[in-house]
């Protein structure tokens, strides 16, 4: 890598000079830091949680399992089981029960390393290699570890962090702490969130007197959550103190007493956005909240052993050998609260609304191995079976099915199964037709009709954003994949390759499809599992401005080529005269600017805009029906990226903020 650089960057610099080594340092430096170019669009995301709560003794899991350190491994586990959810960093918290005054009972690791979970817990691992070297016997003493080792603990929090707005300090990686000299005022937090109203929760929390260090709603929650906390904890404190008891009695009383569930009634009452929200007290305590509509997902899992919250399903069920119909989903609005002495309480803290969980996360992001998610992403390629069949003519002899990249796998199996279906009603009609007369050879025949499945594309190498130089760039991106030779007729046989989402179409145009086309194909057809992304998300999902989307970019060619470019500007004036408005009286303007064209005509559009120069096939793009949508995710109908209908009003304040920035040309977010 740095003898291409060397190549194409510093042919002048001499060899041997001080120039020459810093040059290569730094850039040494900065490769460590870029980011690899995948086939499918680069989309940050959001986050990951777990939460590990031993309900037993740590000398019970030292007897069981012969380690003290049960949780900590099976929290490992879950992080590990998550990292698709997190890769700009991660952070580790612990509550070490009963601990005595003076002596450390939270203990905190984070990472923003491109090996942050590694990091982490080759950190924490090595306090106990330590002890196992030198005084191995000691292992087995919990209470000397207890007092002694970091992380040796009943109460776990884990992170993984996608940063949606580019910073990757380490400062913004969860989880945060709220401290404090009283121990039920300690306060850890992580979440997998993002709120629309970060200005007015900001506002609010000046309003009460507060001096918050920073304008995020990560800070904003944290500060948000701590202040109703110290009102509790003082209004559960005034309560025992008027009854005569000395300080120290109160403390305790506070702490089996404390009204968790009230905390979060108050703190959350403004909130808007999707989120899911963990949290540890320095007593014990414990809470998961998530949002009233289940934008973001929470599932958990207990027994008489533990209680264990994730992101991902199949996380709980491989780290700890458990059936799928024993993992719960925590509902929309409702928390799932821990108490230190082991009550397991799930209550409504705030009143659910419809349930809108994210699909795109359903089609892209959330792993695959979830038994529902599986199901969805095949019956999303299944139902694309039609189109693709109409786009073909039937012609399955002179077709070629593959998927890249590999997350369009699942989907690509639907899609087969779809055509396989049309494949067998073909022969059972032409057996049925036959009759007596079906021979030998025309059974043969009939057999021999199936879809014809290759795998097309290998990954080869893992290439980086040295180059800056767009052409030089581009023509290494094109050599990402290895095709497979040999397969493609040429200038016979179409090529059907389906990916899981095309948002930018950035990827399609610069090396997809050109590497698709040294195959010789007659005709090239994309088609996509998702429909069309043609409104920014703002719940966590980074994809926050309007002209990135290669189907707001057809819409608007579209009206210009029409001379219909009086919706642009009406619907910019419609979007900047609601700037003042609360957010629950905006409207969505920018539904407007597709309003006069069928999906179709869009995606006509989008094959054009993708199309690369010297193509030598013919392209077509195809994508997912919203009504397809649906049957594949019923349970799941957040789909305000392909139909503008957010589930908080502060979805449509920030459509209308990021067209009205792509009008005047801000190259900035809307939120």
């Amino acid at each position: 890598m740095i003898a291409l650089i060397k190549c194409f960057l510093f042919p002048k610099i001499k060899k041997n000079s001080k120039i020459y080594g810093c040059v290569l340092f730094i850039i040494s430096l900065t490769l460590q830091r870029t980011s690899e170019i995948n086939m499918s669009e680069q989309i940050k995301h959001e986050c990951g949680i777990a939460l590990v709560r031993l309900l037993k003794p740590l000398e019970y899991y030292q007897k069981k399992y012969e380690t003290a350190l049960y949780g900590l491994n099976k929290m490992y586990l879950l992080m590990e089981k998550q990292h698709n959810r997190g890769q700009d960093g991660a952070g580790v918290a612990c509550i070490k029960f009963d601990a005595e005054p003076g002596s450390e009972y939270i203990n905190r690791l984070r990472s923003n390393s491109s090996s942050s979970i590694k990091e982490i817990f080759d950190k924490i691992y090595s306090g106990f290699e330590q002890v196992k070297n030198e005084s191995p016997e000691l292992l087995s003493n919990v209470n000397w570890l207890k007092k002694n080792v970091p992380f040796t603990a009943e109460l776990y929090l884990g992170h993984l962090r996608y940063g949606t707005f580019g910073k990757n300090s380490i400062k913004y990686c969860h989880p945060l702490l709220r401290q404090n000299n009283w121990i039920t005022r300690n306060l850890v937090i992580a979440g997998n969130f993002n709120l629309t109203n970060v200005d007015e929760l900001f506002d609010i929390l000046v309003q009460k007197g507060q001096h918050p260090f920073e304008k995020s709603d990560t800070t904003t929650i944290l500060e948000k959550i701590g202040h109703f906390l110290d009102k509790e904890v003082e209004k559960t404190f005034r309560k025992h103190k008027d009854k005569g008891l000395d300080n120290i009695t109160i403390t305790k009383k506070v702490s089996e007493n404390l009204d968790i569930l009230n905390v979060l009634k108050e703190s959350c009452k403004k909130w808007d956005g999707g989120y899911v929200i963990a949290g540890m007290l320095g007593h014990g305590d414990a809470f998961v909240v998530r949002d009233p509509s289940g934008i973001r997902p929470a599932f958990y899992y207990h027994d008489d052993e533990v209680v264990v919250v994730t992101s991902e399903r199949p996380a709980i069920q491989t780290a700890f050998d458990v059936h799928f119909k024993n993992v719960k989903e925590l509902n929309p609005g409702n928390a799932l609260i821990i108490k230190k002495d082991g009550r397991i309480i799930k209550q409504v803290y705030k009143e659910p609304t419809e349930r809108k969980g994210c699909s795109f996360e359903r089609i892209y992001f959330s792993r695959g191995t979830d038994a529902h998610v599986y199901q969805e992403r095949k019956m999303l390629g299944k139902l694309l079976s039609r189109y693709v069949l109409k786009a073909i003519n039937n012609d399955l002899e002179n077709t070629v099915f593959s998927f890249i990249p590999n997350t369009a796998e699942v989907a690509f199996y639907g899609l087969v199964e779809g055509i396989e279906d049309f494949c067998n009603e073909i022969k059972k009609e032409e057996i049925l037709k036959a009759g007596n007369n079906l021979t030998k050879n025309k059974l043969n025949e009939l057999l021999k009709i199936h879809p014809r499945v290759e795998k097309i594309a290998v990954k080869d190498v893992k290439l980086r954003t040295f180059i800056t130089q767009d052409s030089q760039r581009e023509d290494l991106v094109a050599h990402v994949y290895d095709v497979t030779y040999g397969i493609v007729r040429d200038h016979i046989d179409t090529l059907v390759v389906i990916d899981d989402s095309i948002v930018r179409g950035t990827t399609l145009k610069q090396s997809i499809i050109r590497i698709l086309d040294r195959l010789n194909p007659k005709k090239i057809i994309i088609v996509s599992s998702a429909p069309q992304i043609r409104y920014p998300d703002c719940y966590g999902i980074d994809m926050a401005k309007l002209g990135d989307f290669v189907a707001f970019q057809a819409a608007i060619m579209l009206l210009k080529e029409r001379n219909q470019e009086k919706i642009i500007d009406e619907v910019y004036k419609k979007a900047k005269s609601q700037e003042k408005f609360p957010k629950e009286k905006i409207k969505n303007a920018v539904k407007q600017i597709y309003e006069p064209f069928t999906a179709e005509e869009i995606s006509q559009k989008i094959t054009e805009i993708v199309k690369p120069e010297n193509l030598k096939a013919e392209l077509q793009i195809i994508y997912q029906s919203i009504e397809n949508l649906h049957l594949a995710s019923p349970n799941n109908q957040g789909d305000w990226y392909f139909t503008g209908e957010y589930p908080t009003p502060g979805g449509n304040k920030v459509v209308n903020r990021s067209f009205i920035n792509y009008i005047e040309g801000r190259n900035e977010r809307a939120y």
